[in-house]
């Protein structure tokens, strides 16, 4: 096994990261930004190493600075984490370049993968369902001419792209140059590359993706699926495993469609391919994520393994560390995102500094971050700071644990979607499993929050008060933090 790693990220995935390799007797080394400096990750790692740059984001994207870093303390291996530079295929070639293990594929499957065009191009070669698409190569007017033999709705998207950046659902013809033209502005605003494509919208999809891991010499196997159609603007809210109402034998084919395309890239490490699925249980190739997704917890939850731990295996042996008879599902696991963040403010990303962090009992509920209480939450980076995941011998019980969980859960200081997350889980229409990529979207007025007269708000105050855990110690004894927050959150 290595011995030594540079987590190149920070947050909760750095901390994710730093808590495995140290299981396994790795030195971890993190990198910082100055307004990182007194964060979680930093202080978790047994070295730390300052990054320098104008921002702070653009100092997880200096490749060179990290890849010194690495060098200066002789690591032998080096995880990207998921966001930053974890999928790009240049930091990975350098890495590889500098005589350090990159905790991920190979560049140039990366590179392939990156590419939505290419990828999409590469699944229908080997013969993994694709939706009918037309691609833009640089003339638009004869793009939007092939984009209307589609039919509508289409979807646009960047070939760069990811993170609903570049992205446009088009319902007509009269829309469809005008709403291409602002997906090629976004897409080279973002991407650097105005290239896009479009293919045919399904309908009230759900978003269905399968955890795979290969040895590089095309030797894959799968640790099922996960569904994430709880979405937000093409951002995952909610996940959860395994995917609730899908047939044994729709999961195997959409299984082994995802461990055929990545035999064929001979795949090395852990990775996601992701699919659409139609109302009628027709599924189709959506893009491979070459990194470890953020909602990984959920798999390891119901297949009882570490994935950090097999990708720092596999990157060392080459060898795949289970048969794929070996991995079995067991039980649901539901994952939540924890966002700092306005719902009642068209979701605005908050800022703040966390007066109060209180978490689940860790044996009721497993609680990934890289926060703490007395940090700053800033606008300089995404707005989740941390996942919230439970597992129960079923979808009920698990939603059950999970509604309990949030419940417990307390973050004060800084607005976040904790309640509006609780409020999903309670929709009738999440506990019938009737699910699809415009759940919140339909269901919109029912996960507003309830609006209460005075009397009312008062009453709730109360028994939060009386409720939360040491509050009479917190209120009378130390004043702080609670003198200090200027109202209640997350009640």
């Amino acid at each position: 096994m290595f011995k030594s790693i540079l987590i190149a990220n920070r947050g909760e995935i750095a901390c994710r990261v730093i808590r495995t390799a140290k299981s396994l007797g790795l030195r971890t080394v993190a990198v910082f930004h100055h307004a990182d400096r007194k964060a979680p990750h930093v202080n978790l790692a047994d070295v730390s190493i300052q990054l320098f740059a104008e921002t702070p984001t653009a100092a997880y994207l200096d490749s060179e600075q990290i890849i010194k870093a690495a060098q200066s303390v002789s690591v032998e291996c080096l995880h990207p984490g998921y966001g930053f530079l974890s999928e790009n295929a240049d930091f990975a070639k350098a890495v590889e370049a500098a005589r350090i293990a990159f905790i991920g594929p190979q560049s140039e499957v990366i590179k392939l993968m990156g590419d939505k065009i290419l990828s999409r191009e590469f699944a229908e070669k080997g013969g993994v369902p694709v939706a009918p698409s037309v691609t833009q190569d640089g003339d638009l007017s004869s793009f939007v001419k092939e984009a209307r033999k589609i039919g509508f709705p289409i979807l646009i998207k960047a070939a760069a792209g990811g993170g609903g950046k570049g992205m446009s659902i088009v319902h007509d013809a009269d829309s469809l140059e005008r709403l291409a033209k602002t997906a090629m502005g976004e897409a080279e605003r973002y991407f650097a590359d105005s290239r896009i494509y479009a293919e045919l919208y399904i309908e009230n999809p759900r978003h269905i993706e399968v955890q795979v891991l290969g040895d590089g010499e095309g030797n894959v196997i799968h640790l099922y699926e996960r569904e994430c159609s709880i979405q937000r603007r093409f951002q995952k809210v909610i996940e959860e495993s395994p995917a609730p109402s899908l047939s044994g034998e729709l999961r195997d084919s959409i299984c082994a469609a995802a461990v055929d395309l990545s035999k064929k890239a001979n795949y090395l490490n852990a990775g996601t391919v992701e699919f659409i699925l139609s109302p009628n249980d027709d599924f189709y190739f959506l893009e491979m994520n070459t990194r470890l997704q953020v909602e990984h917890p959920i798999t390891e939850l119901v297949c009882s393994v570490d994935l950090v731990e097999a990708q720092l295996r596999t990157a060392y042996t080459r060898k795949l560390p289970w048969l794929q008879k070996e991995i079995k599902q067991s039980g649901h696991a539901i994952e939540c995102r924890i966002c700092c963040e306005e719902p009642e403010n068209d979701f605005r990303p908050a800022t703040g500094i966390i007066k109060v962090l209180a978490t689940p009992n860790p044996d009721d509920a497993r609680f990934d971050s890289g926060i703490e209480q007395g940090q700053i939450i800033s606008a300089a980076f995404d707005s989740m700071v941390g996942k919230l995941i439970c597992h129960a011998e079923n979808r009920n019980l698990a939603t059950k644990k999970i509604t309990e969980a949030l419940d417990e859960l307390v973050l004060l200081g800084v607005s976040s979607n904790i309640d509006y997350l609780g409020r999903i889980l309670r929709n009738s229409n999440f506990a019938k499993a009737h699910i699809h990529t415009g759940f919140l979207t339909d269901n919109e007025g029912e996960l507003r929050p309830v609006e209460l007269a005075e009397d009312e708000v008062a009453c709730v105050l109360l028994a939060a008060s009386l409720g939360l855990k040491d509050f009479r110690t917190l209120s009378f004894d130390t004043p702080e933090p609670y003198a200090s927050i200027g109202e209640w959150r997350n009640l």
